[in-house]
């Protein structure tokens, strides 16, 4: 079973329960029923802890950050392979550098990428997308 990547959108649409959380919900409720492995990049849970400080406080960044403590994320570090083919996604200029990470660890991780992002319209023939509503 391919292992599940979630990008910053997916992730946000949980935490701030806009469109797709709950289709978010249930694909990590599915994937630790089967023990899916489910990831995130290190740069992408920046991007996320960023956001949510940003739109809602430092209240809620302690909140998101005792979520992922207690979910079956993994956050993956941005080693130099990843960094190099996120640099190649980024320089075609049709990802901003984060979901250039996102897409990155998906592609070597031979995952299914978790996005409500439409920027990733422009690699889905390289990577399975699981498109939120």
């Amino acid at each position: 079973m391919k292992p599940l990547v979630f990008d910053t959108s997916a992730l946000l649409a949980l935490l701030f329960d806009e469109p797709g959380a709950e289709a978010v919900e249930a694909l990590m409720h599915r994937a630790s029923e089967k023990d899916q492995p489910m990831l995130m990049s290190a740069v992408n849970w920046a991007e996320t802890c960023y956001r949510v400080s940003k739109k809602r406080g430092e209240e809620a960044l302690a909140q998101a950050k005792e979520f992922a403590s207690n979910t079956p994320i993994m956050i993956v570090d941005a080693d130099r392979e990843l960094a190099e083919i996120a640099a190649s996604y980024r320089a075609s200029d049709t990802l901003a550098l984060a979901d250039a990470f996102a897409a990155a660890l998906a592609l070597t991780r031979k995952a299914e990428l978790v996005t409500a992002d439409r920027e990733f319209k422009s690699v889905e023939s390289e990577i399975k997308i699981a498109w939120l509503k």
